[in-house]
Parts: C-alpha cells; structure tokens; sequence
C-alpha cells in the first residue's frame, strides 16, 4: 500500500541568523527565526514524512520546549525520522517540495539540497524534487518577512 503525505512550515527572516535550507547554508543577509537551524524545507519534508506515516508531526517528536532540540541542524532531524519511518515499516517513494521565497535565489543551491536531503534518508537523489518560487512580491514572503516550505512524499509500506 502506498501513502501520501503534505508538509508546510514558514520561518520569519531576521538578522543575526544563518539562512540554513536543505541543509545548505546559503549567504544572505538575515537568517530564519526557529529553535532549530529553522530549516523551512527540511521541516515540511519531515512533516509530509510523518502525516504519511501517521506518526503526528515535527511539534510531537522534536517539541521546541526541548533544549535538546536547541539550534540543531534539521538534517540530523531529518535522520531520525528516517529511522522512524523504517521502524514503522515504511519506505520513501518519492518527495516533492518547493521553497517559497523573494529572495535570495535558490537555484544554485538545489543541487546540494538534493544530495542532503538523499543521503539523510538513504535514498538516491533522483527520488527528491527540490523547487523555489517567488510570490511576485505579494504576502509575507513577496515582502521579504520570511520564507516557506511546501512538501509532498508518497511512502511505501514494506
């Protein structure tokens, strides 16, 4: 049987952070706000991930209350849901997910994502569909105010 699951997550941009996206860092001026790296994209995929699974979300399993969770990097996150998913007999079919953001551009940085976000859950590349688009400057991300993630997966039970 197969699954399909849809993550979102948005992060507001502000100064004195590192813009960290699939697992990239990505020079910019100002970073996302988040208890983590903030990692919009890698937050959705884990989102999309776990509703598939019907394991809840990233709230229930890594809670920002948790200092444990304190500025961790949202790939090493992405590990343990990984695990999780095989624990529960589940297997990645394929993920689809776009960054929504003004700016910076993304594009040079896709690549990169790609092969994180692969090798976080163990899977080749070619099953990871990484996008960016702009919101032609309408809403909070066309104002540069933050950025947002949306994610579908399709899991296979084994």
């Amino acid at each position: 049987m197969m699954r399909v699951g849809l993550g979102y997550d948005v992060h507001r941009l502000t100064e004195g952070r590192k813009l960290i996206l699939g697992g990239v860092e990505i020079p910019w001026e100002r970073g996302l706000l988040g208890h983590s790296d903030a990692d919009v994209l890698i937050h959705a995929i884990m989102d999309a991930l776990l509703g598939a699974a019907a394991l809840g979300d990233i709230g229930q399993h890594f809670p920002d209350t948790d200092p444990a969770y304190e500025g961790i990097s949202s790939i090493r996150l992405l590990v343990l849901v990984g695990e999780l998913l095989k624990e529960h007999g589940f297997a990645v079919g394929n993920i689809d997910a776009v960054i929504i953001a003004q700016k910076p551009k993304m594009a040079p940085h896709i690549p990169e994502m790609r092969k994180n976000i692969a090798k976080a859950l163990g899977i080749g590349e070619e099953r990871i569909s990484v996008k960016a688009t702009t919101e032609e400057r309408l809403g909070f991300t066309g104002r540069e105010e933050g950025i947002a993630s949306q994610s579908v997966c399709l899991l296979e039970e084994l």
